[in-house]
């Protein structure tokens, strides 16, 4: 049962980026989660809110046209009130008929809060990337002018 409920709070965490729906990624993190992207992007690891995390999503993934994160193999260790989830991922980023492809797995660690597991580190380990390598470029773009 515990298991379900971890799986389910890290999954909603990725289908509210899907869904563009926020408050739903906002609602699975603690007040400060250690996010760590740096095998991807080269930045430093780092605290953040998460309205700093959702600001930062917000700013890049609306100018796709859909993304879809794709999560499989999860494996939950349970240790008291917190938790660690190991799982592959794989997360489509949709421009008309282009896509762009990122995948790897994922290290989060979750503790529970008044009966609810929340999200407080979250590791992407990357693995590769394939498709159309301009789109987040163009992702950028599109939301620059629609922002002017």
């Amino acid at each position: 049962m515990e298991g379900h409920k971890i799986i389910q709070a890290v999954t909603d965490l990725f289908k509210g980026a899907d869904e563009r729906d926020w408050q739903k990624v906002r609602n699975v993190m603690t007040d400060s989660v250690l996010l760590d992207y740096q095998s991807m992007t080269g930045i430093e690891p780092g605290m953040q809110t998460p309205a700093q995390i959702t600001d930062a999503w917000e700013s890049f993934l609306p100018g796709f046209d859909k993304t879809d994160h794709q999560l499989s193999e999860f494996r939950v260790k349970i240790h008291g009130n917190e938790a660690d989830v190991d799982y592959i991922g794989k997360a489509d980023h949709f421009i008309g008929d282009e896509v762009w492809t990122i995948s790897g797995n994922y290290q989060t660690k979750l503790v529970k809060q008044n009966d609810t597991w929340l999200i407080t580190y979250l590791r992407l380990n990357y693995d590769r990337q394939s498709g159309n390598t301009a789109l987040p470029q163009q992702a950028k773009a599109r939301l620059s002018k629609l922002q002017s």
